[in-house]
């Protein structure tokens, strides 16, 4: 596989593609960090996900930071970051494993303030894995006392390649009218309820 380098920050990507290419091997920059298509472009994450890996024992651990344009409270992260940062990184635990996988269900439990602009780790393991999906959990810590600030859990859906392609698919046929209404059947996807989410299948 050949691969070019994006941006001054050096991530590397396959082909110089990413969707609709081999989402087993996304780009990464120089500290292991797996890019989605719009931090692609930036050549960093934009939440703040410094450097990625996979330990021996299977726990993927992650070194971040939150930025200071993600503040809520005085000099504290927007819940929302931590929300989105936690479902980036449990995400990537499938990733490290060479599969694609959705988000299907978050479950955050918020222990304490996060700090921004402070060092620190996140951890992410599978609980069990049942057919396609993997039941993963983690902790966000604050370093170097390991401080537990957020405590997270949830459920991720393999999907192949044809995911985006099929979701495509779909939008075109909402903007259609008339297809693809509350509770129809989505190929390749789980039940659609009301609002357009699709039950199962993280969108």
């Amino acid at each position: 596989m050949t691969s070019t380098t994006d941006g001054a920050a050096g991530a590397t990507t396959p082909t110089g593609l990413w969707a609709g290419a081999d989402f087993q091997e996304p780009p990464r920059t120089p500290g292991g960090v797996a890019l989605c298509g719009a931090c692609r472009v930036a050549g960093s994450c934009r939440l703040g996900v410094e450097g990625e890996r996979l330990d021996a024992d299977g726990v993927a651990v992650f070194e971040l930071t939150c930025p200071r344009d993600q503040e809520g409270g005085p000099n504290v992260a927007h819940g929302g970051w931590t929300a989105a940062v936690l479902d980036d990184c449990l995400g990537h635990l499938p990733l490290l494993h060479r599969v694609l996988s959705v988000t299907a269900e978050l479950s955050v439990s918020f222990v304490k303030p996060v700090p921004v602009e402070r060092p620190l780790d996140v951890r992410a393991w599978v609980e069990r894995r049942e057919g396609r999906r993997w039941y993963i959990a983690g902790e966000m810590v604050l370093l170097p006392t390991r401080a537990v600030l957020a405590r997270v859990s949830g459920i991720w859906v393999t999907r192949d390649q044809g995911h985006f392609a099929r979701h495509e698919a779909w939008l075109t046929a909402q903007e259609a009218g008339g297809e693809g209404e509350s509770g129809s059947q989505v190929k390749g996807g789980g039940q659609v309820k009301g609002g357009g989410q699709v039950e199962g299948s993280g969108q």
